[in-house]
Formats: C-alpha cells, sequence, structure tokens
C-alpha cells in the first residue's frame, strides 16, 4: 500500500505550478526556487505517491494521466489550506486587536519602527503593536508559519508568490571584512576580487535569500566558499572578527558588524538590495492594511 500521508502542501504547490507552466525552468522561476531543487522534489513526490506525474522528453514537459487526475484535487488541497490557514489566523486574532510585526534584526533606518507605530495608532488608537524577533533560519520573519502578520523582510523570499510588500528601502550592498585583511586597505573593491574568499553564509534554510548574500548570480556558475554559517548579527561580528571570512551587508546595517575590527567596503558589480515589509496575499484585515499604509506614509517622508 502506498503510504500518502505526508505528503506537503508545498510539493503540491511545486506540482501545480509546472503543471501549469509545463516547463521547469518558468516554474522555478514562479516559484523562486533553483530548477534542479525543484526537479529533485517533483520526483520525491512521485516516488512517494508510487506513481509518475509529469512526463519529461526533449519537446518539454506534459502530465501524464496519473498527473492530470491529481491536478485538480491539488489545486482544491491548497485553496483550502489557504482558506484554513486565514482562517486560523483570523481566529487568533479575534479576540484582541493585536498586530504582530516579525523582524530578524531592528529596522533602524532613521527611526522608521517609532515613525510608523506613531501614524498607526492615530489611525487605529485601539490596535496593539506586537514586535517579534524572529532568528535569520527564517527569512520570512514568521510570516510563513503565521506568526506574524507584518514583516521587515529582505527579497528574495522563498515561495514569493505568497506575499506582497512595500519597498522601505533600496540600498547598497558592501562587503564587511576585518580590518587587517589585504582588501581592507581598498576605497573600493571590485567582487571579482571576492569571488574566491569565503563567505559568511545564512543557514540553507534561508533558501533564495542564503544564494542572494552570497551572491550567487555575480558569481558566473563558480560555487561560492563558505567559511561559517551564521543566524544574527552577534555571530556575524563575532565570525568576522575571527577571520573565518567576509560577508554582503545592506548599507543600514553596516552598524551592527562594525563595532571594531571590522569595516566595510562599496562593492563594484553588485545590484542593490531591497528591503521591504511584507505580508500575507490573502490577508485582507483592515489593521494590517493600516501598517502598510503608515509604512509607505513613512517610506515616502524619507
Amino acid at each position: 500500500m502506498v503510504m500518502t500521508t505526508d505528503v506537503h502542501v508545498r510539493d503540491l504547490r511545486y506540482f501545480v505550478t509546472v503543471a501549469e507552466e509545463l516547463h521547469f525552468t518558468r516554474a522555478a522561476e514562479r516559484l523562486y526556487v533553483s530548477q534542479p531543487a525543484l526537479s529533485k522534489q517533483i520526483r520525491a513526490l512521485e516516488r512517494q505517491l508510487g506513481v509518475q506525474l509529469l512526463r519529461r522528453d526533449r519537446q518539454g514537459v506534459e502530465l501524464t494521466p496519473a498527473g492530470a487526475e491529481l491536478l485538480p484535487y491539488a489545486r482544491r488541497v491548497i485553496e483550502a489550506w489557504a482558506e484554513g490557514a486565514s482562517a486560523m489566523q483570523e481566529a487568533r486574532t479575534a479576540l484582541r486587536s493585536t498586530l504582530v510585526v516579525g523582524m530578524s534584526t531592528s529596522p533602524g533606518r532613521g527611526g522608521l519602527l517609532p515613525a510608523i507605530r506613531s501614524r498607526f495608532t492615530a489611525a487605529h488608537p485601539g490596535a496593539t503593536v506586537r514586535l517579534r524577533q524572529v532568528s535569520w533560519e527564517d527569512p520570512t520573519a514568521g510570516l510563513a508559519d503565521g506568526e506574524a502578520d507584518v514583516a521587515f523582510v529582505w527579497l528574495p523570499l522563498p515561495d514569493q508568490e505568497r506575499y506582497a510588500w512595500t519597498v522601505v528601502a533600496e540600498e547598497p550592498r558592501l562587503v564587511a571584512l576585518p580590518d587587517t585583511h589585504p582588501l581592507a586597505a581598498r576605497p573600493e573593491i571590485d567582487f571579482a576580487d571576492l569571488a574566491e574568499e569565503p563567505f559568511l553564509a545564512l543557514p540553507p534554510s534561508a533558501g533564495p535569500l542564503r544564494d542572494y548574500w552570497l551572491a550567487l548570480e555575480e558569481r558566473g556558475g563558480r560555487p561560492p566558499r563558505v567559511g561559517a554559517e551564521i543566524a544574527s548579527a552577534e555571530e556575524t561580528y563575532e565570525a568576522l572578527v575571527a577571520g573565518l571570512g567576509v560577508c554582503l551587508v545592506a548599507t543600514g546595517n553596516v552598524p551592527l558588524v562594525t563595532m571594531g575590527g571590522v569595516v566595510t567596503r562599496p562593492v563594484a558589480g553588485l545590484g542593490p538590495s531591497r528591503y521591504v515589509l511584507a505580508w500575507r496575499r490573502e490577508d485582507r484585515r483592515a489593521l494590517v492594511a493600516g501598517y502598510v499604509e503608515a509604512c509607505r506614509q513613512v517610506a515616502r517622508g524619507g
């Protein structure tokens, strides 16, 4: 007997996306995962179900009869799960007007949080704002598991199609390195000169965000050297001082890692980072919309 009790909603979402696109690369782009990782996940789902869902050949991808049978059920499961998650979130907050704001590190950036809170509470005087600090192991800062209603996060996000966001800051990526490092004497460093350096990396659970801060796209297919993994600003600073590697850091986060013995330098050849306030697309509650609007007003006001 085939056991299917452990099939994840994520795996069904991956399958549905490939079935809609009939193209692994386009599906991977929609899901913001790598194409090999998507293929591996689909194969694992097929093994678990004991049946081939997709037929792959040089002409492209097509659904097998079994895949065509599964598709409408998979869509219903995904839709039901989204409705269920939304209902649970509403139930948790029905008895109190509390908005949970997730973050991995304090946004700082010129008093952003107090300014947003002031505007938000003026428009929603009965509401309470609660801040929730989340480890870097969760790049969604609590959005994915429903523990946060809105969150200050960096793009890209895993399962990015689940979320909407408003950009808070677009900042250059600098490199942080020990002040004794030979490259620290330069006023600006070309990324090509950093490519062979050991880098500090986010945990694997950070998914596409780990790849982004390792600048995977700019490496021309060459894998990065990972000197250590870090899950907080404190761990990052200690790893830098210990000489375990260098790391990329957004301009607004420079004060978190330059407390002594560490410097930052501009990097040529890298695009800017995007820091956003994100929320789940299906969450249309007034408190979420109100906090988003307060954030937009503050961001527009500089």
